[in-house]
């Protein structure tokens, strides 16, 4: 059976591809290394110089190359960034002359619409996302629409076939969304043999040159351009800066709580209880303070004497290292090691003792941290015995950090032993 195509079946077929291509969106990007959002569609027109000769043979005719003008325009969907299907619309006029007269003859294209795969040979992005240089190769299946005349004579009016379109080309990218497209198209005449008959060898060639733009989110980058490893590139040297800058964030914090950290442990006003504690600072020299830093209402008067310190003493003082617990992570002495701690204070009143609290920790976190932690939390023992009455000059608290281990930091026991204050009477 025979099936006659005429050109508004061709139309409207193509219409109808164009439409449902359309239909298909590309992915939205998900941030830094994440999907990209690709432009896909392209449209494009082009101008060029048709001609009965081509390099692959023929060229027993002499062509009027520059007579001979050809133009037309093109969708395309890019389907991979190798691969794009392209609708192509093309018309023009063919002129030569015959070997054997001087009589112009003129081929009309009156309308020619095809489908072409078009195959992306490579993509040369010189370190950038956006390709600069894109030779390609395509064929598909077109039909078209012609006449011819001879001189004045008309050899055929309008008549439709097959034809086979392929070439070769260059793209070069000017812009995000902009491609100068050069190219050398050979197209195959499949038509009855009256139409072969006033093509050369049953081809013509299209060389063109045209623009091509890409539709979508102008910030997006085309599919055919796309360089995934020069934007990679940029995006992990961004990844880099960003972490530089964080680290030098990090540093100048660290330096500043270092700062902070000395300023508040030092003891300006040498009255035994630290800046960070001492709510009167600058009390004179030889001031007796309670666990604040602020002057005692009727100071005790300190005598010396050497006192004997019984394993009952012994006693009362392990009994509140055995019960001393603090807030997680803080200097905050919970209300149930107070008993035990108001059991020191007065045997450290009553027998003139003196003691030294030592803050120790494991040697999980930061050694800074670990450092300020014990420090604070002898710091903490020592303020609580001063506010029940002991003279603060016969207290010395001190922070060792993770510096002095009982037990190995290796387990959860051990590392529970190392976290204590011990207390030395003597």
């Amino acid at each position: 059976m025979n099936i006659k195509f005429t050109k508004p079946t061709i139309l409207i077929a193509l219409l109808s591809l164009s439409t449902q291509l359309f239909a298909q969106e590309t992915p939205t990007a998900s941030g830094r290394f994440g999907k990209q959002s690709l432009r896909t569609w392209n449209i494009g027109a082009h101008g060029g110089i048709l001609s009965q000769n081509t390099f692959i043979g023929g060229g027993s005719v002499k062509a009027r190359e520059f007579k001979s003008i050809g133009y037309g325009a093109f969708i395309k969907k890019q389907i991979l960034p190798a691969l794009g299907l392209q609708a192509d619309f093309l018309r023009g006029e063919i002129k030569t002359l015959n070997s054997i007269s001087t009589i112009e003859q003129k081929n009309s294209i009156n309308w020619s619409g095809s489908l072409t795969a078009v195959l992306n040979i490579a993509n040369f992005s010189l370190n950038t996302e956006n390709a600069v240089l894109i030779p390609y190769l395509k064929a598909g299946a077109g039909y078209m629409s012609s006449d011819a005349q001879l001189g004045n004579t008309e050899v055929f009016s309008e008549r439709e076939g097959w034809f086979i379109p392929t070439g070769v080309g260059f793209k070069f990218g000017v812009a995000k969304g902009i491609n100068i497209d050069l190219g050398y198209d050979i197209n195959f005449i499949k038509s009855s043999q009256t139409v072969k008959n006033v093509y050369n060898e049953s081809r013509f060639s299209y060389a063109h040159a045209g623009l091509e733009f890409a539709l979508g989110n102008r910030e997006n980058s085309q599919l055919q351009n796309y360089s995934a490893v020069a934007d990679l590139r940029k995006q992990s040297a961004e990844e880099s800066a960003e972490l530089r800058k964080a680290l030098s964030t990090a540093e100048q914090n660290a330096a500043r709580d270092r700062e902070q950290y000395a300023k508040d442990l030092a003891d300006d006003d040498n009255d035994g209880v630290a800046n960070k504690f001492d709510k009167c600072p600058g009390t004179p020299s030889g001031t007796v303070v309670d666990g604040s830093g602020c002057p005692l209402a009727a100071p005790t008067t300190i005598i010396k004497e050497t006192t004997v310190i019984t394993e009952a003493d012994r006693k009362v003082v392990r009994d509140a290292i055995s019960n001393l617990e603090f807030d997680l992570g803080k200097s905050t002495i919970r209300s149930k090691s107070y008993s035990t701690l108001n059991r020191v204070a007065a045997l450290l009143i009553e027998k003139n003792f003196s003691l030294k609290l030592a803050g120790h920790t494991d040697n999980t976190g930061g050694r800074e941290l670990n450092l300020r932690l014990s420090k604070e939390r002898a710091e903490s023992v020592k303020a609580y015995l001063v506010s029940q009455g002991v003279n603060a000059s016969r207290v010395e608290a001190t922070g060792y950090g993770p510096d002095q281990p009982i037990s190995t930091n290796k387990t959860a026991a051990g590392r529970q032993e190392n976290r204590r204050v011990e207390f030395t009477l003597y």
